[in-house]
């Protein structure tokens, strides 16, 4: 069983870690120091480049093996443990770019006329290498790149503090069962109920499968204005002080560097290229937005004010997912609990896993014995439909826990890349997310929003696993940042075709298939608020960009408070939402890529609504296999056949095109 497992998680103990990071971090120094013991006169892309490639590798796979254990492990000790470890290993990748051996390395092999033979994607390589080493200093002085050098390591360090403190946060209300009025049963019967001296009470988390259902399904507007505060206050006490720290960091290796803001020194290598053309793209479908979100508006206010007999009532921010959800229950006849009756875990893993497998020409082939972090993962191989080979593998975990990662991702374990023998590194990742955990006599059922993000998160896993990139550095996702959402949204398409929800959305009780009429009902009421679902969307895109900006020293609050205007509703005082927005670290000065990835993502799913046949096999070919080997405006037009435009993700969010 052992052979049929990438790598046994189920045996690494706390002690097994720091030894693993040692060697690791000892075979990358033997292999760098091969690289710069090389004579000038005898380097080649073989001596210099590809060495950088086995590093790259070798340290991937020992985060993905260990590193990765921080954000999912159920042991406290051990995750700390492999949190420091993955601190090492990013610190310790982040130190190569600055080393003068490897500088002057690559820099004596660019200078060679093999060098300057170099096509395709090994040229692509050495050019990006080159840029690193720009983008690190070395057009500074020794001392000057020291400094920047070490103010990147310390966001390392802050980086990993900030979203441990995000995962750790615990907070809750507790509520009676007659506060629970408009949840139902299946929801209830889940919660945690503590005993008090008030009496026993039940206890609703910032959980994702417990916070979302009660904002958008509770009665009592006091516990949802009280439950969103908690949440905008998660972690804030911790995280403020560290998000100060960061921004004044990023802004002097910005300035150190000669960029206007550590924003223009992101946005670089981004299909945006810069600060301006984001904020114009923001700006203007923010003015597309207002005026379907006054429309948003003024129905959500007429819901609330026939159901509170309040001819004054205000529609506050606590307010908008439930009204939402109130206006489609009385205009479409839309009720999200009894959808998710049609949504039970398991099936809806299997309708995707087929669809996705017909779309991309592969088998996910389930292991029994997964040998995970957890007995809750499974692990499942990818094989290719045509011969039968494996392609790569990924794990499944998509239940929470204490300490738990508190989102949804896919995380690359072992990147995909080419071999010193020809043969190919398979690809594996694991897709971690937090939906309801099944009991006995209860079944897991997905919202509808729920089956969204599940399409989406694995769009992200076939895009690691299938890659054929040759190199780590072109691997799966590592693609433009604000490119790498595209291929993952369009795949959220398909949770709105009737015909691929009547091949697997069954009742959990009946096992009827979804009437034909809820799904015209769901896709009449899709964009039901959907003005302010995207405004709020912009507005964490521009505070993003706002931190970012010039300046070393901000006022987080009053730029989260002054922008705050974007999303239609008042701010709420004392909250402090941007301490726990984990985007902060990893999409820094980036989160304005969701939204402008959506732009091609829906684009792309333009060939897919036509009926083309050789779609799904291109969406491999020219999207998935390719990964960063060529710049994401070059993928989408020769998928496409055209240039891109923005009329379907208009239209797809209910704006008039």
């Amino acid at each position: 069983m052992a052979a049929e497992i990438p790598f046994d998680y189920s045996a690494v103990v706390a002690a097994d870690l720091v030894p693993a990071v040692d060697a690791a971090i000892a075979a990358s120094e033997e292999i760098l120091s091969r690289i710069a013991a090389v004579p000038d006169g005898e380097r080649t892309f073989a001596n210099t480049l590809q060495p950088l490639d086995e590093v790259a590798n070798l340290l991937g796979r020992t985060s993905g093996e260990h590193g990765f254990l921080a954000y999912v492990h159920p042991d406290a000790a051990l995750r700390d443990v492999a949190l420091e470890c993955e601190q090492r290993l990013e610190t310790y990748g982040t130190s190569i770019g600055f080393r003068d051996d490897l500088y002057a390395a690559v820099s004596a092999f660019a200078g060679t006329p093999e060098a300057a033979a170099l096509e395709g994607i090994p040229a692509r390589f050495l050019e990006r290498t080159l840029r690193d080493f720009r983008r690190n200093g070395f057009e500074l002085g020794a001392e000057e790149r020291r400094r920047v050098q070490e103010l990147k390591e310390r966001l390392v360090t802050l980086g990993t503090r900030f979203r441990r403190n995000i995962d750790e946060y615990d907070d809750a209300i507790l509520v009676t069962r007659e506060q629970l009025r408009g949840m139902p049963d299946s929801y209830i019967d889940r919660l945690t109920e503590v005993d008090t001296d008030e009496g026993p009470r039940f206890r609703v988390s910032l959980d994702y499968p417990e916070m979302y259902p009660f904002l958008e399904g509770a009665e009592d507007e006091s516990l949802r204005r009280e439950l969103f505060i908690k949440n905008h206050n998660k972690a804030a006490e911790e995280n403020a002080p560290i998000l100060a720290e960061a921004i004044a960091v990023r802004d002097e290796i910005a300035t150190a560097l000669g960029y206007p803001s550590w924003a223009a020194y992101v946005i670089e290598t981004k299909m945006a290229k810069t600060p301006e053309a984001v904020l114009h793209f923001l700006e203007d479908l923010e003015q597309r937005l207002k005026v379907k979100a006054a429309t948003d508006i003024e129905e959500e206010i007429a819901s609330k004010r026939a159901e509170t007999d309040d001819a004054d009532a205000r529609l506050h921010i606590w307010d908008w997912r439930y009204y939402q959800q109130r206006v489609q229950r009385e205009q479409f006849e839309v009720d999200q609990f009894e959808v998710a009756r049609y949504f039970p875990l398991d099936r809806t893993l299997d309708g995707m896993f087929e669809l996705y497998q017909r779309l991309v020409g592969v088998r996910f082939v389930p292991v029994e014995d997964a040998h995970a972090w957890h007995p809750d993962v499974r692990l499942f191989h990818v094989e290719d439909a045509g011969d039968g080979h494996r392609i790569g593998s990924f794990y499944v975990d998509l239940h929470p826990r204490p300490g738990k990662y508190g989102h949804a991702a896919a995380f690359t374990l072992h990147p995909g890349r080419l071999n010193a023998d020809g043969s190919y590194q398979p690809g594996v990742s694991a897709i971690v997310a937090n939906f309801t955990k099944p009991a006995p006599g209860a079944p897991s059922l997905l919202r509808h929003s729920e089956v969204d993000t599940l399409f989406h998160e694995f769009g992200h896993i076939l895009h690691q696993v299938l890659t054929r990139a040759p190199f780590v550095r072109f691997s799966g996702t590592s693609v433009e940042r604000d490119f790498v959402e595209a291929p993952s949204q369009m795949l959220e398409h398909w949770v709105w075709e009737p015909e691929v929800l009547r091949g697997f959305a069954r009742h959990v009780d009946t096992g009827e298939p979804i009437p034909d009429a809820l799904i015209d009902r769901m896709i009449a009421a899709k964009n039901v608020a959907s003005g302010l679902q995207w405004l709020r969307q912009v507005y964490f895109a521009r505070i993003d960009l706002a931190f970012h900006g010039p300046g070393a020293t901000k006022d987080l609050d009053a730029i989260a408070e002054e922008l705050h205007s974007i999303t239609a509703f008042d701010f709420v005082p004392g909250t402090h939402f941007q301490c726990g927005f984990g985007h902060l670290f990893g999409y820094d000065a980036g989160y304005y890529g969701y939204l402008w990835s959506r732009v091609f993502g829906d684009d792309m799913y333009t060939r897919f609504e036509g009926g083309d046949p050789g779609a799904g096999a291109d969406y491999r070919r020219v999207i998935l296999e390719a990964g960063g080997t060529r710049d994401g405006d070059d993928l989408i037009r020769e998928f496409l056949g055209r240039e891109p435009n923005n009329a379907a993700f208009l239209r797809d969010i209910g704006l008039e095109v």
